[in-house]
């Protein structure tokens, strides 16, 4: 038979588990971006570093889309020995229109993606513009769907800043499914002075994966995980509340370290911080 003292304890932990559960739950990679310098030196090396530091997953941005079917095939098989996942791929324009679609789906099928972001609208003129950037996303997202891949799309700070009392992101969330995943960058939100958990909260479900990107008056985007204006806290309970969110990605761009020590250190301070 439990002692009171012991059915409290347990009662109370029982309690707190769910948050911390959670917490461990969603699993954490690097936008590989983060580390270019060396990646494009050796991409095999540094994606067994990175897997050595613990990160559970990565997302390769752009070039990837140049790969050849035998080299992607070799990538998911380091990955899966790796016991790493692909959670999403960063692409071009040309990822969401013509003969790149199918293209896309191929790559990020043999990779194991199961999400294609886009990662920059380019040069856009007005809030028709958007629009026209959000129809481009609807008709990608359509084409990845009967695929089993959802598209997404990635935000820096001009989604952010209104354009007649308009912001483009949300221009680019009204008029697109909702099975299109808002990909939130924390960084570059907060910069631009917006409040990245109110943004959560308002378009629940749509933020499955968030880029874990830190800013900070004094250093910039060279503040590491931690340094800087990000309301982490606040940020991962309003995502996992409530944003839907299936995996974080630390970004970061640059800082007084090499870029794979700033890879590792970022880990780390989110490891504790979440602990």
């Amino acid at each position: 038979m439990l002692s009171r003292r012991t059915f409290l304890t347990s009662s109370l932990a029982a309690v707190a588990a769910p948050s911390a559960l959670a917490a461990r739950k969603v699993p954490v990679g690097l936008e590989l971006f983060s580390v270019r310098d060396v990646l494009v030196k050796d991409l095999m090396g540094t994606v067994r570093g990175v897997a050595k530091m613990g990160y559970q997953g990565v997302e390769f941005y752009s070039p990837y889309f140049a790969w050849k079917d035998d080299y992607a095939k070799e990538v998911r098989k380091l990955l899966d020995d790796a016991g790493m996942k692909c959670f999403s791929t960063h692409n071009g324009g040309k990822s969401f229109e013509g003969d790149g679609i199918a293209r896309a789906i191929e790559l990020n099928q043999i990779l194991g993606s199961r999400n294609i972001v886009l990662a920059s609208a380019g040069r856009v003129n007005g809030l028709d513009g958007w629009k026209g950037v959000a129809e481009m996303l609807s008709k990608g997202a359509e084409k990845f769907k009967a695929a089993g891949i959802r598209a997404g799309y990635h935000n820096h700070q001009i989604e952010f800043k209104p354009i007649d009392g308009t912001r483009p992101i949300e221009v680019i969330a009204k008029n697109t499914p909702k099975d299109v995943t808002l990909q939130l960058d924390l960084g570059t939100c907060v910069e631009v002075g917006s409040d990245p958990v109110a943004w959560i909260n308002q378009n629940a479900g749509r933020i499955r994966s968030l880029h874990l990107k830190e800013w900070s008056k004094k250093d910039g985007y060279k503040a590491l995980f931690g340094e800087g204006e990000v309301p982490w806290k606040n940020v991962f309970k309003a995502a996992e509340k409530k944003g839907g969110v299936e995996f974080y990605l630390i970004e970061q761009e640059g800082s007084r370290f090499t870029s794979m020590e700033t890879a590792e250190k970022c880990l780390q301070s989110y490891k504790k911080f979440r602990a």
